[in-house]
């Protein structure tokens, strides 16, 4: 399988600043891929330079296997952060304009917005003006324009942002059934949740630099076995336990990364002689364990 994305070695600054630093980065085409990192460690910087807002200083961008160039555009669909609807439009009418913009005719313009807007909900809402609608419901106009030329490469910058669990939940199945159509998805979010469920890779970047690439379940297993899920009634006094190198306790529940080398048969039997345990569990490491594992040593 070709790959959809390709950089290689791109930088940009802005004056002394260097928000991206030689990033490489391949995505194949029909995956799902989470571009991770802090606030401020270059994600959107590396999104705006792979679809043409900026140009990276150094390295080169690659779409669908050929050198960047304007007329790929026409086969991504693209979410920003920051909303850019226009506040007193209508609804529909918002949407039909901006399917013109994708050199859609109105009547398919007018079409896809409606079948979009009957599957996000909000077709009650089609003839209000976008700024009556709360900023999760703008932003599910702004994920239905992001879709309506039906691209073949989805980049969204935070999608879940503004959204309530349950529309993440519709958001997410979105999702899942554009990557059954063979669409290529990259998703720039704080929701590690959502990244861990949805996509096959990952590229953790902070101050500008890739520190982690790559399949995320081989990622994940590469961290083995280490990590404890455990409930309980009583108190088994964790806090300073040997075979324990980090600990959150949430009173009757604890997430718990045993040290290197340490026995959890052996914490397993320590604990049941102090409280009584009602969930013992040994797992890889969250996504977000990860996550804040490797910026802390890039710090």
């Amino acid at each position: 399988m070709s790959d959809a994305v390709e950089l290689r070695g791109i930088r940009k600054s802005y004056d002394h600043f260097v928000a991206v630093d030689r990033l490489s980065l391949s995505i194949r085409e029909g995956s799902v891929y989470g571009l991770l990192g802090p606030n401020g460690a270059g994600k959107t910087s590396t999104i705006r330079m792979m679809i043409g807002i900026t140009m990276p200083d150094e390295g080169d961008v690659r779409l669908f296997g050929q050198p960047f160039h304007r007329e790929q555009l026409t086969r991504i669909g693209y979410l920003p952060e920051e909303r850019g609807l226009y506040k007193r439009m209508k609804v529909l009418d918002h949407l039909i304009f901006l399917g013109r913009l994708h050199n859609l005719s109105e009547q398919d313009a007018r079409q896809r917005s409606l079948d979009w807007c009957e599957r996000l909900q909000i077709a009650d809402w089609e003839d209000k003006k976008v700024e009556e609608l709360s900023k999760g419901m703008q932003q599910k106009i702004q994920f239905i324009a992001t879709l309506l030329h039906d691209p073949a490469l989805v980049i969204m910058d935070e999608p879940f942002s503004g959204l309530d669990p349950a529309n993440s939940v519709m958001l997410k199945d979105v999702l899942i059934d554009l990557k059954k159509a063979g669409k290529t998805i990259l998703f720039s979010t704080h929701r590690m949740d959502q990244v861990e469920r949805l996509c096959d890779s990952i590229c953790l970047i902070d101050h500008g630099r890739a520190i982690l690439e790559g399949d995320l379940k081989k990622i994940k297993a590469s961290y083995g076995k280490n990590h404890v899920q455990m409930q309980y009634d009583g108190d088994p006094h964790l806090e300073n336990c040997a075979l324990i190198e980090s600990l959150n306790n949430y009173g009757n529940y604890v997430e718990a990364r045993l040290k290197p080398g340490a026995d959890p048969q052996e914490l397993l039997r320590m604990t049941a002689e102090r409280v009584r345990i009602s969930r013992f569990e040994l797992l890889e490491p969250s996504l977000e364990e990860i996550f804040i594992d490797q910026v802390g040593k890039h710090a």
